[in-house]
């Protein structure tokens, strides 16, 4: 009996864990779409500054997205793979509008330390699952995005 509420156990923690690994796919795939918006329409006496910044974090969207991806599969799980799963299960939202390059800044701002909060989730539930090579990854994500964080917050002089 015990190794049935063992595995019982297990199981509900790893779909916990898959739960919240799907989330930040979904999440790093608006945040790609977004930073595609920023990078295009970013304006003013900061454009190559950050319209260079944009596309470094897209490139980071995609990467952190696949790598979240690749290891859900690895651990069992289904990645989210439409726009419309990924709207529905995003903890950022889309892009609306034309902001000025500052609004963009703070929006990106704004939604890495979301993205924060969903990947300290997946640390959690990784730790409950027992699954240290996730816990790893997500510890990586955390310190990567807490130096992005306090760059831009640089930037704009906070």
């Amino acid at each position: 009996m015990s190794t049935i509420q063992t595995t019982n156990t297990f199981t509900n923690h790893t779909a916990v864990l898959q739960e919240v690994l799907n989330r930040q796919i979904a999440g790093w795939s608006v945040l790609y779409t977004k930073m595609h918006h920023f990078h295009w329409y970013v304006q003013g006496p900061h454009f190559f500054t950050l319209h260079a910044k944009f596309e470094e974090l897209y490139s980071l969207a995609t990467a952190n997205m696949d790598e979240v991806a690749e290891r859900l599969l690895a651990i069992g799980g289904r990645p989210v793979a439409t726009m419309s799963e990924q709207l529905r299960l995003s903890p950022v939202d889309e892009a609306q509008g034309q902001l000025s390059a500052e609004r963009m800044v703070e929006s990106v701002v704004a939604d890495l330390r979301t993205m924060v909060e969903v990947i300290k989730q997946g640390i959690h539930a990784a730790g409950e699952a027992e699954d240290n090579a996730t816990e790893d990854m997500l510890i990586g994500f955390t310190a990567a995005l807490d130096k992005e964080i306090w760059m831009l917050n640089a930037f704009l002089c906070k």
